[in-house]
């Protein structure tokens, strides 16, 4: 899309919304639910596609998909409930309430790891608020993008509204950029890296705009010595591997107590070796190619530093010899906690593994990095576990007991602290977000 599209694009939306803002909450539920239902239909077509032009594993394209119809049900059943308290009022015979309307035209910038979930969790949450969406996906996965708003476009149509509500401008930075300095995108939501994320808050910011940041993360599992192992091997493989290290909330440091640090590493590479690599599309396949040459060269770039700085490479560490930008599931172990690659996010399957004493050393060294999205220990202490989880613990938006980071649950509000943005999508009370509050 041009310059002129989006323009062209953005009164279309902004007109459709004066429709939808008119229409009951339930109501604009019960269209959100059909959304939906038309993407179960298609699960499997649009799952292969995100596959195809993304490169996850079917199942996890397929998994994405499923995403946004577990959000769409989500939202139907929020489009019962949003509302703000009627309080008590200190003058006679007055009524004190707070009133939630819809902020408007709602940005939605998403990146290319997940082309369905991420525009799926914010659409369906900002439209049952009452606001229309203008969608930018990621200029690698376009033809996802398409297909998605197809999709939404004839439900809409179905429903005699304007399938303008839910808008796509396909583009580049330029797209992206006049979103940011744009005064009618009410809220901006964007998904990405935390260096261009830092670019969009500050021109939204420069025109007293809103935004939702869903930025980078550095993400880390912490084993101490009474940790279950046999939860704890196919949990870090799961968080580093999946989706080829492709995940905001992948795990890129693995703290391990130092009388335990040499045992899992053995079974960890182990266990490494039996991951299948090959065509996304294959069943068998649990471990697919990165997205871009681009992302080859960072990871080699990566390994490289990483052995500089005094790592080594127990496995992996190279580029695949075979078609398509595939590279090796790769643990580095020697490292200090403070070197500059273990606090450098690479969008790539790279592990780091580290030695620990003390909890309290290890809590610091979660975090000490400039990201806060997702975190885990894996433990039986309890009084540990609550100290993870309190005021002194991890400082990260998403906290995990014997689980891994990779991952999370509609229901629960989505996102991170710090560089990773501060902002919060899906369940809770993230509906506040897309709307304002008049009271």
């Amino acid at each position: 899309g041009s310059l002129e599209d989006y323009e062209e694009t953005v009164k279309k939306a902004k007109e459709a919304w004066k429709v939808w803002a008119d229409i009951p909450a339930p109501k604009r539920g019960e269209i959100v639910r059909q959304i939906g239902d038309a993407l179960r239909q298609k699960i499997k077509v649009l799952g292969s596609l995100v596959s195809l032009e993304m490169g996850k594993i079917f199942v996890e394209g397929v998994g994405e998909v499923q995403e946004y119809v577990d959000v769409c049900d989500y939202a139907v059943g929020l489009s019962r409930m949003i509302g703000g308290p009627i309080l008590p009022s200190e003058r006679p015979g007055h009524a004190l309430i707070e009133q939630w309307n819809p902020v408007g035209l709602v940005g939605i910038i998403t990146a290319f790891n997940f082309p369905v979930a991420v525009y799926g969790w914010n659409s369906a949450i900002a439209m049952i608020c009452g606001n229309a969406c203008l969608w930018k996906g990621a200029p690698t996965t376009s033809l996802v993008s398409v297909a998605v708003t197809k999709i939404i476009a004839k439900v809409l149509e179905d429903n005699k509204v304007p399938g303008a509500i839910c808008s796509l401008v396909c583009g580049g930075a330029d797209i992206g950029t006049a979103m940011a300095r744009d005064e009618r995108m009410d809220l901006l939501s964007f998904t990405g890296s935390t260096k261009v994320g830092k670019q969009v808050a500050v021109m939204v910011q420069e025109r007293f705009g809103r935004s939702l940041l869903e930025l980078g993360g550095n993400n880390a599992i912490i084993v101490f010595e009474d940790a279950d192992l046999s939860l704890v091997i196919p949990s870090a493989l799961f968080a580093a591997v999946g989706t080829a290290g492709q995940r905001c909330t992948t795990a890129r440091r693995l703290f391990l107590h130092e009388s335990i640090h040499d045992e899992v590493v053995t079974k960890l590479a182990k266990a490494y070796a039996q991951v299948r690599i090959g065509d996304p599309w294959d069943s068998d396949t649990l471990y697919g190619p990165l997205h871009t040459k681009e992302a080859v060269k960072m990871f080699l770039d990566a390994v490289e530093q990483a052995k500089q700085q005094g790592g080594s490479v127990v496995y992996g560490g190279k580029v695949i010899n075979r078609p398509g930008n595939y590279v090796e599931p790769t643990i580095v172990t020697g490292l200090p906690h403070n070197a500059p690659i273990v606090h450098t996010e690479t969008f790539a399957p790279i592990l780091y593994v580290l030695k620990f004493k003390e909890e309290e050393e290890v809590f610091a060294w979660n975090n000490e990095v400039k990201q806060g999205l997702s975190s885990s220990i894996f433990t039986k202490d309890l009084g540990r576990i609550f100290r993870w989880l309190g005021p002194k613990g991890s400082d990260c938006g998403i906290v995990n007991v014997n689980i891994p980071t990779s991952g999370a649950e509609i229901g629960g509000a989505f996102g991170g602290e710090k560089h990773t943005g501060g902002g919060r999508e899906s369940g809770s009370d993230s509906w506040k977000l897309y709307m304002r509050r008049s009271t």
